[in-house]
């Protein structure tokens, strides 16, 4: 099956192309044209009529939507998931946990592996583990009850049941900088999260092979005039990925500015940490045994105030990024899924040429999302009247 995408604005890492077309063959991106003039022969022909066409979105930090969280360890929640993130032009993900007992762990991973054997919706790609190797002292919302010192045989038991990218620990733990390497060694990404390390600590577990920081300055130590800390050290280091909550509530847009002028297009990848009260009213929520209070926007712990997770949707923190004009298009979205791939070693998505996965968008000129494919199938449209799609949240009617 050979499907032409012509009139159409195509955006890609290093491409602008006004007016141009794409021709897809099955579940892979068979050519792309600038001139409309000669264009190949397709069983179907979509004319865009001008609306932008964007590579699929990669979120790798997120927790849940639509009332799910992955740590329920459900399949259909899984499917819930996977299916409410199309509509935020989310094509690839990485299912991330939280500080969970050991074994609620390991039925994450057998979950994932069964839905990702015959994925409904979406490219799960692999686990991101956030948590249990955490700091009590910058615990944030996660649970405390439930956090451990660094050990990679847990990581290996839970790799073996479903492939593990990414582990988000906190480097100063006993054994940190050890287990740091061995991750690496693994070709599992080590990030630095929830934190307390000192800009001396990052630097040793960097030189072991921390590439990644997690939620870029929440929950690890602050920029200081005597202090570097931990987001210091990221700033300076451009070998160092480090993720966005773009929301206004994680960063506010001065911080974001100063963000995407130190580190560039190339070492910036938007996620949304988005926990399952995301396109969900406001109410009462739980996140890895915590309630959470949602209110206006913001979802916090009510004992405390703590943010826990955000709300956000991925094209709604493209968005706001964009919004500041500090990068062209064609830079910007490499921090939307080029970037995580690159940085995971997946290849074939977060960009369109040739050979790539058929993972894009169809956005306005807002880049609010039109239409979703994924696989070379359209997963997700606005035309599509979705039914008993938002659950109601536990102990509410739906009316709150």
């Amino acid at each position: 099956m050979r499907t032409l995408f012509c009139n159409a604005h195509i955006v890609s890492p290093g491409m602008d192309l006004p007016g141009g077309a794409m021709l897809i063959r099955n579940n892979r991106v068979a050519g792309l044209y600038p001139d409309p003039e000669g264009l190949p022969e397709a069983d179907k022909t979509i004319d865009l009529k001008g609306k932008f066409l964007l590579p699929g979105f990669f979120d790798i930090h997120f927790h849940g939507r639509d009332n799910c969280d992955f740590s329920d360890a459900s399949e259909e929640g899984f499917r819930t998931i996977a299916r409410g993130k199309l509509s935020e032009g989310v094509t690839s993900f990485l299912v991330t946990t939280l500080s969970v007992e050991r074994r609620a762990i390991a039925d994450i991973c057998h979950t994932a592996a069964r839905y990702a054997a015959h994925p409904d919706f979406g490219r799960p790609l692999g686990l991101h583990l956030e948590g249990p190797f955490l700091n009590p002292e910058a615990a944030g919302a996660q649970n405390p009850e439930h956090l451990l010192d660094p050990d990679i045989g847990m990581v290996e038991e839970w790799n073996r049941i479903y492939p593990v990218k990414k582990v988000s620990f906190s480097p100063e733990l006993p054994g940190g900088i050890v287990f740091t390497r061995k991750l690496a060694e693994a070709g599992i990404v080590p990030s630095g999260a929830h934190s307390t390390a000192d800009c001396r600590c990052f630097q040793q577990a960097r030189i072991a092979g921390m590439k990644h920081l997690t939620h870029f300055c929440n929950m690890m130590t602050p920029l200081h005039h005597l202090h570097p800390g931990m987001v210091g050290g990221g700033l300076l280091a451009n070998d160092v990925f480090v993720e966005l909550i773009a929301d206004g509530i994680h960063l506010k847009e001065e911080m974001l500015r100063i963000i995407l002028c130190m580190k560039g297009a190339e070492r910036i990848m938007l996620i949304t940490d988005a926990m399952r009260a995301s396109g969900m009213p406001d109410g009462c929520y739980q996140l890895g045994g915590l309630d959470v209070l949602v209110h206006n926007g913001k979802a916090a712990l009510p004992s405390s105030g703590r943010i826990a997770g955000s709300l956000l949707g991925f094209s709604d923190g493209l968005k706001l990024l964009r919004d500041l004009h500090l990068l062209p298009d064609s830079e910007l979205i490499r921090c939307a899924g080029y970037n995580q791939a690159r940085s995971l070693g997946i290849p074939d998505i977060g960009e369109l040429r040739t050979g790539a996965f058929a993972d894009f968008v169809v956005a306005d000129s807002d880049w609010t999302p039109c239409s979703v494919w994924c696989n070379g199938r359209e997963q997700f449209s606005q035309s599509i009247k979705e039914t008993n799609f938002f659950p109601s949240a536990p102990g509410d009617d739906g009316k709150n």
